[in-house]
Protein backbone atom coordinates (compact mmCIF):
# COMPACT_ATOMS: atom_id res chain seq x y z
CA UNK A 1 0.00 0.00 0.00
CA UNK A 2 2.49 2.46 1.19
CA UNK A 3 6.05 1.43 0.89
CA UNK A 4 6.30 -0.05 -2.20
CA UNK A 5 3.14 0.99 -3.61
CA UNK A 6 1.56 -1.42 -6.39
CA UNK A 7 -1.35 0.54 -8.79
CA UNK A 8 -3.34 -2.98 -8.09
CA UNK A 9 -3.04 -6.11 -6.10
CA UNK A 10 -2.06 -7.96 -9.15
CA UNK A 11 0.95 -6.14 -9.12
CA UNK A 12 1.50 -7.29 -5.66
CA UNK A 13 3.30 -10.77 -7.14
CA UNK A 14 5.02 -12.07 -3.67
CA UNK A 15 1.55 -12.67 -2.64
CA UNK A 16 -0.58 -15.68 -3.80
CA UNK A 17 -2.61 -15.30 -6.81
CA UNK A 18 -5.70 -16.56 -4.76
CA UNK A 19 -5.57 -14.12 -1.79
CA UNK A 20 -4.44 -11.36 -4.45
CA UNK A 21 -8.17 -12.03 -6.03
CA UNK A 22 -9.56 -12.09 -2.86
CA UNK A 23 -7.65 -8.74 -1.49
CA UNK A 24 -9.04 -7.28 -5.05
CA UNK A 25 -12.57 -8.07 -4.38
CA UNK A 26 -12.43 -7.16 -1.07
CA UNK A 27 -10.25 -3.95 -0.84
CA UNK A 28 -9.99 -2.85 -4.07
CA UNK A 29 -6.93 -0.06 -4.56
CA UNK A 30 -8.75 3.69 -4.84
CA UNK A 31 -6.26 5.12 -7.32
CA UNK A 32 -5.67 8.72 -8.59
CA UNK A 33 -5.40 9.84 -11.92
CA UNK A 34 -3.28 11.89 -13.24
CA UNK A 35 -5.57 14.16 -14.89
CA UNK A 36 -2.52 16.95 -15.70
CA UNK A 37 1.56 17.52 -14.93
CA UNK A 38 3.83 20.61 -15.79
CA UNK A 39 6.86 20.80 -15.14
CA UNK A 40 9.07 24.08 -14.34
CA UNK A 41 11.89 24.79 -15.48
CA UNK A 42 13.39 24.84 -11.86
CA UNK A 43 12.46 21.23 -11.72
CA UNK A 44 9.19 21.92 -9.84
CA UNK A 45 6.22 19.52 -10.87
CA UNK A 46 2.89 20.09 -10.60
CA UNK A 47 0.13 17.49 -10.71
CA UNK A 48 -3.69 17.52 -11.02
CA UNK A 49 -5.64 14.63 -9.73
CA UNK A 50 -8.82 13.20 -11.00
CA UNK A 51 -10.43 11.50 -7.99
CA UNK A 52 -13.10 9.03 -8.23
CA UNK A 53 -16.41 11.56 -8.62
CA UNK A 54 -14.80 13.75 -11.20
CA UNK A 55 -13.50 16.31 -8.91
CA UNK A 56 -10.07 17.36 -9.02
CA UNK A 57 -7.04 18.55 -6.75
CA UNK A 58 -3.12 19.97 -6.75
CA UNK A 59 0.25 18.53 -5.33
CA UNK A 60 3.38 20.20 -6.42
CA UNK A 61 6.49 18.54 -5.86
CA UNK A 62 9.80 20.86 -5.06
CA UNK A 63 12.90 19.65 -4.91
CA UNK A 64 15.84 21.41 -3.28
CA UNK A 65 19.04 19.69 -2.97
CA UNK A 66 18.47 16.37 -1.00
CA UNK A 67 14.90 17.30 -0.03
CA UNK A 68 11.76 16.93 -2.07
CA UNK A 69 8.87 18.16 -0.58
CA UNK A 70 5.51 17.43 -1.87
CA UNK A 71 2.87 19.96 -1.17
CA UNK A 72 -0.90 18.06 -0.88
CA UNK A 73 -4.13 19.25 -1.31
CA UNK A 74 -6.43 18.50 1.72
CA UNK A 75 -10.45 19.34 0.52
CA UNK A 76 -11.20 20.02 -3.09
CA UNK A 77 -11.71 23.86 -3.33
CA UNK A 78 -11.46 25.73 -0.09
CA UNK A 79 -14.27 27.74 1.70
CA UNK A 80 -12.13 30.47 3.23
CA UNK A 81 -12.17 33.19 0.26
CA UNK A 82 -7.93 34.73 0.70
CA UNK A 83 -7.61 37.19 -1.75
CA UNK A 84 -4.40 36.31 -2.85
CA UNK A 85 -5.36 32.21 -3.30
CA UNK A 86 -6.76 31.16 -6.68
CA UNK A 87 -8.17 28.33 -5.05
CA UNK A 88 -9.98 30.70 -2.24
CA UNK A 89 -11.72 31.69 -5.25
CA UNK A 90 -13.00 28.23 -6.50
CA UNK A 91 -15.11 27.86 -3.55
CA UNK A 92 -15.73 25.19 -1.39
CA UNK A 93 -16.70 21.55 -2.98
CA UNK A 94 -15.90 18.86 -0.65
CA UNK A 95 -13.57 17.56 1.86
CA UNK A 96 -10.76 14.65 0.72
CA UNK A 97 -10.81 11.31 2.68
CA UNK A 98 -7.58 10.25 4.36
CA UNK A 99 -6.88 7.86 1.50
CA UNK A 100 -7.34 10.81 -1.09
CA UNK A 101 -4.75 13.31 1.10
CA UNK A 102 -2.37 10.28 1.71
CA UNK A 103 -2.84 8.91 -1.80
CA UNK A 104 -1.48 11.66 -3.10
CA UNK A 105 2.45 11.00 -1.79
CA UNK A 106 1.14 7.24 -3.30
CA UNK A 107 0.80 8.61 -6.40
CA UNK A 108 3.66 10.49 -6.58
CA UNK A 109 5.67 7.73 -5.39
CA UNK A 110 4.12 5.29 -8.12
CA UNK A 111 5.24 7.88 -11.00
CA UNK A 112 9.17 8.18 -10.14
CA UNK A 113 10.19 5.78 -7.03
CA UNK A 114 13.32 7.41 -6.83
CA UNK A 115 11.63 11.12 -6.62
CA UNK A 116 10.06 9.68 -2.95
CA UNK A 117 9.00 12.70 -0.72
CA UNK A 118 11.16 13.46 1.51
CA UNK A 119 9.05 15.99 3.37
CA UNK A 120 5.24 16.61 3.12
CA UNK A 121 3.60 19.67 3.91
CA UNK A 122 -0.27 20.48 4.22
CA UNK A 123 -0.39 23.47 1.98
CA UNK A 124 -2.26 22.71 -1.38
CA UNK A 125 -6.05 23.47 -1.85
CA UNK A 126 -8.04 23.52 1.35
CA UNK A 127 -7.99 24.54 4.57
CA UNK A 128 -6.19 20.85 6.47
CA UNK A 129 -8.16 21.99 10.04
CA UNK A 130 -11.52 22.28 8.32
CA UNK A 131 -11.26 18.56 7.56
CA UNK A 132 -8.94 17.64 10.87
CA UNK A 133 -10.74 13.84 11.46
CA UNK A 134 -9.16 12.78 7.73
CA UNK A 135 -6.33 14.90 8.19
CA UNK A 136 -5.87 13.49 11.32
CA UNK A 137 -5.73 9.85 9.96
CA UNK A 138 -4.09 10.67 6.77
CA UNK A 139 -1.13 12.02 9.54
CA UNK A 140 -0.89 8.90 11.00
CA UNK A 141 -0.60 6.99 7.39
CA UNK A 142 2.45 9.42 6.93
CA UNK A 143 4.25 8.97 9.62
CA UNK A 144 3.28 5.57 11.27
CA UNK A 145 6.49 2.93 10.18
CA UNK A 146 3.99 0.43 8.75
CA UNK A 147 2.46 3.36 6.57
CA UNK A 148 5.41 5.77 4.20
CA UNK A 149 7.29 6.10 7.47
CA UNK A 150 8.29 9.85 7.06
CA UNK A 151 9.83 11.51 10.33
CA UNK A 152 7.12 13.78 11.92
CA UNK A 153 9.24 16.72 11.84
CA UNK A 154 9.22 16.61 8.04
CA UNK A 155 5.12 16.80 8.15
CA UNK A 156 3.56 20.18 8.31
CA UNK A 157 0.19 21.44 8.76
CA UNK A 158 -0.28 24.81 7.48
CA UNK A 159 -3.77 26.68 8.93
CA UNK A 160 -5.01 29.86 9.13
CA UNK A 161 -5.94 29.06 12.85
CA UNK A 162 -8.66 26.67 13.14
CA UNK A 163 -8.87 26.88 17.11
CA UNK A 164 -11.09 23.96 18.04
CA UNK A 165 -8.83 21.79 15.82
CA UNK A 166 -5.72 23.21 16.63
CA UNK A 167 -5.99 22.14 19.74
CA UNK A 168 -6.06 18.89 19.11
CA UNK A 169 -3.46 18.98 16.60
CA UNK A 170 -1.38 20.40 19.86
CA UNK A 171 -2.40 17.29 21.67
CA UNK A 172 -1.09 15.04 18.81
CA UNK A 173 2.14 13.45 20.95
CA UNK A 174 4.17 13.31 17.59
CA UNK A 175 6.43 16.36 16.89
CA UNK A 176 4.73 17.25 13.19
CA UNK A 177 5.19 21.01 12.75
CA UNK A 178 3.12 23.68 12.21
CA UNK A 179 2.85 26.74 10.21
CA UNK A 180 0.44 29.99 10.75
CA UNK A 181 -0.94 31.72 7.96
CA UNK A 182 -0.73 34.94 8.92
CA UNK A 183 -0.06 37.25 6.43
CA UNK A 184 -0.91 40.47 8.22
CA UNK A 185 0.92 42.16 11.66
CA UNK A 186 -2.63 43.60 12.70
CA UNK A 187 -6.53 42.11 12.68
CA UNK A 188 -7.59 44.79 10.60
CA UNK A 189 -5.23 44.10 7.51
CA UNK A 190 -5.60 40.43 8.46
CA UNK A 191 -9.43 40.62 7.70
CA UNK A 192 -9.18 42.59 4.90
CA UNK A 193 -7.04 39.55 3.32
CA UNK A 194 -8.45 36.91 4.94
CA UNK A 195 -12.25 36.65 5.79
CA UNK A 196 -11.50 33.81 8.28
CA UNK A 197 -10.30 36.56 10.71
CA UNK A 198 -13.64 37.64 11.48
CA UNK A 199 -14.36 34.35 13.29
CA UNK A 200 -11.08 33.75 14.52
CA UNK A 201 -8.87 36.81 15.58
CA UNK A 202 -5.46 37.50 15.36
CA UNK A 203 -5.16 37.43 19.06
CA UNK A 204 -7.24 34.33 19.78
CA UNK A 205 -4.59 32.65 17.55
CA UNK A 206 -1.40 34.02 18.79
CA UNK A 207 -2.61 32.98 22.17
CA UNK A 208 -3.38 29.31 20.75
CA UNK A 209 0.29 28.79 19.52
CA UNK A 210 1.53 28.88 23.18
CA UNK A 211 0.53 25.47 23.68
CA UNK A 212 2.80 24.28 21.16
CA UNK A 213 5.61 22.51 22.68
CA UNK A 214 7.68 23.12 19.04
CA UNK A 215 8.70 25.57 17.42
CA UNK A 216 5.80 27.36 15.05
CA UNK A 217 6.55 28.67 11.96
CA UNK A 218 4.32 32.24 10.41
CA UNK A 219 3.63 31.76 6.88
CA UNK A 220 3.87 35.97 5.52
CA UNK A 221 3.23 36.25 1.34
CA UNK A 222 4.42 39.98 0.83
CA UNK A 223 2.11 42.06 -1.26
CA UNK A 224 3.14 45.03 -2.77
CA UNK A 225 1.75 47.73 -1.50
CA UNK A 226 -0.49 46.26 1.08
CA UNK A 227 1.43 44.20 3.75
CA UNK A 228 5.48 45.06 2.95
CA UNK A 229 5.98 48.18 4.54
CA UNK A 230 9.02 48.72 7.23
CA UNK A 231 6.58 49.72 9.69
CA UNK A 232 4.65 46.22 8.94
CA UNK A 233 7.78 44.26 9.49
CA UNK A 234 8.27 45.91 13.36
CA UNK A 235 4.57 44.93 14.01
CA UNK A 236 5.25 41.63 12.54
CA UNK A 237 8.20 41.00 14.81
CA UNK A 238 6.21 42.44 17.96
CA UNK A 239 4.22 38.98 17.03
CA UNK A 240 6.63 36.29 16.25
CA UNK A 241 9.59 37.56 18.97
CA UNK A 242 7.64 36.22 21.87
CA UNK A 243 6.39 32.82 20.32
CA UNK A 244 9.96 32.41 19.08
CA UNK A 245 8.42 31.96 16.02
CA UNK A 246 10.46 31.52 12.30
CA UNK A 247 8.92 33.59 10.11
CA UNK A 248 8.79 32.48 6.12
CA UNK A 249 8.29 35.39 3.74
CA UNK A 250 6.98 34.34 0.44
CA UNK A 251 6.68 36.27 -2.99
CA UNK A 252 3.36 36.71 -4.03
CA UNK A 253 2.77 34.19 -6.85
CA UNK A 254 1.06 35.94 -9.49
CA UNK A 255 -1.11 33.44 -10.52
CA UNK A 256 -2.70 33.17 -7.60
CA UNK A 257 -4.20 36.78 -7.15
CA UNK A 258 -3.91 38.73 -10.72
CA UNK A 259 -5.42 41.34 -9.21
CA UNK A 260 -2.63 42.28 -6.98
CA UNK A 261 1.08 43.06 -7.16
CA UNK A 262 4.03 40.92 -5.80
CA UNK A 263 6.08 43.10 -3.86
CA UNK A 264 9.22 43.84 -5.61
CA UNK A 265 12.95 41.92 -4.64
CA UNK A 266 14.70 44.93 -2.82
CA UNK A 267 11.47 45.60 -0.59
CA UNK A 268 11.48 41.77 0.22
CA UNK A 269 14.97 42.06 1.23
CA UNK A 270 14.64 44.86 3.59
CA UNK A 271 11.64 43.55 5.03
CA UNK A 272 13.84 40.75 6.27
CA UNK A 273 16.20 42.58 7.08
CA UNK A 274 14.07 44.90 9.19
CA UNK A 275 12.52 41.40 10.82
CA UNK A 276 16.53 39.88 11.51
CA UNK A 277 17.18 43.69 13.21
CA UNK A 278 14.59 42.67 16.07
CA UNK A 279 16.49 39.56 16.47
CA UNK A 280 13.29 37.55 14.65
CA UNK A 281 14.28 34.63 12.39
CA UNK A 282 13.39 35.10 9.18
CA UNK A 283 13.38 33.42 5.58
CA UNK A 284 12.71 35.05 2.11
CA UNK A 285 11.72 32.07 0.10
CA UNK A 286 12.34 31.81 -3.80
CA UNK A 287 9.53 31.95 -5.95
CA UNK A 288 8.93 28.03 -7.63
CA UNK A 289 7.33 26.69 -10.41
CA UNK A 290 7.25 30.70 -11.79
CA UNK A 291 6.79 29.20 -15.24
CA UNK A 292 4.06 26.40 -14.68
CA UNK A 293 0.78 27.18 -13.13
CA UNK A 294 2.39 26.67 -9.95
CA UNK A 295 0.07 28.58 -7.62
CA UNK A 296 -2.35 26.47 -5.47
CA UNK A 297 -5.38 26.03 -7.47
CA UNK A 298 -4.38 28.12 -9.90
CA UNK A 299 -4.01 24.96 -12.15
CA UNK A 300 -7.39 23.43 -11.82
CA UNK A 301 -8.78 26.63 -11.99
CA UNK A 302 -7.39 27.54 -15.69
CA UNK A 303 -8.06 23.85 -17.03
CA UNK A 304 -11.49 23.74 -16.14
CA UNK A 305 -11.98 27.14 -17.91
CA UNK A 306 -10.64 26.19 -21.11
CA UNK A 307 -12.73 23.40 -21.24
CA UNK A 308 -15.87 25.71 -20.61
CA UNK A 309 -15.00 27.31 -24.15
CA UNK A 310 -16.82 25.54 -26.50
CA UNK A 311 -14.61 24.38 -29.62
CA UNK A 312 -16.66 27.71 -32.02
CA UNK A 313 -14.77 29.76 -29.30
CA UNK A 314 -11.37 28.00 -29.48
CA UNK A 315 -11.72 28.95 -33.00
CA UNK A 316 -12.34 32.35 -32.88
CA UNK A 317 -9.83 32.67 -30.22
CA UNK A 318 -7.15 30.48 -32.75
Amino acid sequence: MWQRPVGSWEEATDLPAPLRAQLGDAFPLARLTCDAAQRSSDGTEKFLWKLADGEAIESVLIPEKTRRTLCISSQVGCALGCVFCATGRMGFRRNLSAGEIAGQVREAMRRDPAAQPTNVVFMGMGEPLLNWDAVDTALTILNHPDGLGIGARHITVSTVGILPHLARLAQRPEQFRLAVSLHAPTAELRRELMPIEKKYSLPEVLQALTQFRRRVTLEYVLIGGKNDALAQADELAKLARPLGALVNLLPLHPGGAPDLTPSDRPRMLAFERRLKSHGVEAVLRRSRGLDISAACGQLRVELEARRKVRPEEHARVE
